[in-house]
């Protein structure tokens, strides 16, 4: 049983880890934390459902049209409700993106219902079993995925010109201006991305547990992820992932048949809260001393 839990906590650790990605860059980017992050994955999941479901596109066509999708959405999030904030308070945007969040789940909910809805078989469906654990595919493939994608992104973040401008602005919006950088592009930029990853994450949870608005709930669950690794770590926000799916998992498995259930809900927030009072910047994230 614990095998079991582990191997699936560290599926959707991965998938969480990978949502919050998201958060980190929005936040290093514009110290702003995007409460819309949720609606972001809804809208990943129900548009790659209805291409594969509705109008029959193979799968990965329908995932490339997805994210393609989901890049231009984040960036015109970027570019027609959050850049008129410039300057204004940061409270200011956090507001206006929780009022986005709203107004993403409402249209979603008109246009696609709150029912439940799944994917077309797209993994194979015989279980692998790997000593006395049996894991479906579906859950293998997810990992797999998620832990590549977080692979490419971390290079790219790196080695890229595109991923050290945008570490530039991140660490220093007023030097990168100086050195000639748009920040405005670099915005629109980690907007794309984080609407990509939250759709991708989608993408891979509507396969393992079928897709409805409840998925948006997700950005709240993940929120303790990127805080507990460090708002402003990349990878905080990959072992945040990990540790709270495992962790979360367990507290399901062996807590919720003691308790009644409710446990394997509220285990993030009681982990996030006890390493915060111990790390109040997270687990990597940079602790900032300022002179008064």
């Amino acid at each position: 049983m614990f095998l079991q839990l582990l191997v699936t906590g560290l599926v959707v650790g991965s998938i969480y880890a990978l949502v919050a990605l998201g958060f980190v860059l929005i936040y290093k980017a514009s110290d702003c934390i995007n409460f819309a992050q949720g609606e972001f994955l809804l809208v990943g999941a129900y548009v790659a459902l209805a291409l594969v479901v509705t109008y029959q596109v193979p799968f990965l066509p329908a995932v490339a049209l997805t994210l393609c999708f989901a890049a231009l959405l984040g960036v015109l999030v970027e570019r027609l409700v959050l850049r008129p904030f410039i300057g204004e308070p940061v409270i200011a945007v956090i507001m206006a993106t929780i009022g986005l969040s709203s107004l993403m789940r409402g249209i979603i909910q008109f246009i696609w219902g709150t029912d439940t809805r799944v994917f077309s078989p797209v993994f194979p469906q015989t279980p692998v079993r790997i000593g006395e654990v049996v894991v479906s595919q579906v859950y293998l493939w997810s990992l797999g995925l998620a832990l590549l994608l977080l692979i490419i992104f971390a290079l790219f973040f790196k080695f890229t010109i595109t991923g050290i401008v945008m570490r530039a602005v991140a660490d220093d919006q007023q030097a990168a201006l100086s050195m000639g950088i748009s920040v405005k592009r670099v915005f629109a930029i980690t907007w794309a991305i984080a609407a990509v990853v939250a759709a991708v994450g989608g993408i891979l949870l509507g396969n393992i547990n079928g897709v409805n608005s409840s998925l948006a709930h997700l950005g709240l669950k993940v929120l303790p992820v990127a805080i507990l690794g460090g708002l402003d770590s990349i990878p905080g926000a990959v072992i945040g992932g990990l540790i709270i799916g495992v962790l979360e998992n367990l507290a399901g498995g062996y807590l919720d048949p003691i308790f009644g259930g409710g446990v394997k809900e509220v285990a993030p927030f009681v982990i996030l809260v006890l390493i915060l009072l111990i790390r109040p910047y997270g687990l990597f994230g940079k602790e900032i001393i300022e002179r008064v």
